[in-house]
């Protein structure tokens, strides 16, 4: 083995451990989250509302009950948001 290759080895080997590091970090982070539905705002929601986007911030409207974002774990059930009709609604852990 070269040392140009042991380097490429050696650089590949720091890049993978890395990209795992931030993997680890992404899901320590959101530990404490829950993912709460039908709360998030136009253009606000954190993933996927089921049929209508792929992802983050593209629900078209208020409290889509399909669209969620995170929350710290514990509180969904107890967040309430009023709908345009004067309805008030509860977030829940499941799409409505």
């Amino acid at each position: 083995m070269t040392v140009r290759s042991t380097h490429l080895a050696l650089a590949a080997a720091v890049a993978a451990a890395s990209l795992m590091s931030a993997g680890a970090g992404a899901q320590t982070a959101n530990a404490d989250k829950e993912k709460c539905f039908g709360i998030a705002m136009a253009g606000k929601n954190d993933c996927a509302a089921t049929g209508n986007n792929s992802c983050a911030g593209q629900t078209k409207a208020d409290y889509d009950a399909k669209a969620w974002k995170y929350v710290a774990k514990g509180t969904c059930a107890s967040m309430e948001v009023t709908l345009k009709d004067g309805m008030k609604r509860k977030g829940t852990l499941m799409p409505m």
